[in-house]
């Protein structure tokens, strides 16, 4: 494999640069490159931090120095929570998406007994038709869950419209774009007006 680094660079310092006028934090997901010299030369550039599809990948990522990574999908099972629990024990500030009560439930038994306190996310369904929550009532229920933890957060919400990818053309692309962007941004005003503001939209 050969990369181009000026092109690569120049990718890099223009989407932190677009990040940074738009007043958002940058957090790539390296699943474009699953490469953690690449991720620290984005972090370098000025990313908070890197998002991974998986527990694997995140602990191949701490491995190798990055200490701030978002699993964005849900975790199931107590192997894979102790694992982030591992993580956590070793200074790494990780996270992970919810969708379900019974997630957080899970996560909160792993880690009250592992004495660790990490983040999750709820994610918002926009369109994929694939994870997240879609009634407004079960995004409630789940606000619940985390009052009642001691050793999870409530870390805020996220969304993917992986929906864009089958868009005919830019009007469509904008349209689904802006669609999910306008359903994510009421979730977080709906968390706001429970007592529990995002942390992370």
């Amino acid at each position: 494999l050969l990369i181009d680094r000026e092109r690569l660079m120049k990718n890099l310092r223009d989407m932190q640069t677009y990040a940074e006028q738009s007043g958002v934090r940058l957090r790539p997901h390296t699943k474009t490159h699953k490469t953690p010299a690449i991720a620290r030369m984005q972090l370098e550039t000025g990313a908070c931090g890197i998002a991974v599809a998986k527990t694997g990948e995140a602990e191949v990522m701490a491995e190798n120095g990055i200490d701030d990574i978002f699993i964005a999908n849900e975790i199931v099972g107590e192997r894979k929570l102790r694992r982030i629990a591992a993580l956590a024990k070793r200074g790494v500030r990780v996270s992970f998406g919810v969708d379900t009560p019974c997630q957080i439930e899970a996560a909160e038994r792993v880690f009250a007994a592992e004495n660790v306190h990490v983040s999750a996310l709820i994610e918002i369904e926009v369109g994929e038709n694939r994870s997240g929550v879609i009634e407004e009532a079960d995004f409630l229920r789940l606000l619940e869950a985390f009052r009642k933890c001691s050793f999870v957060r409530f870390g805020g919400i996220f969304s993917h419209d992986g929906n864009s990818y089958g868009a005919e053309n830019l009007d469509a692309l904008r349209a689904i774009s802006d669609g999910a962007q306008r359903r994510t941004l009421h979730f977080a005003q709906l968390a706001r007006e429970q007592g529990m503001p995002c942390e992370t939209v």
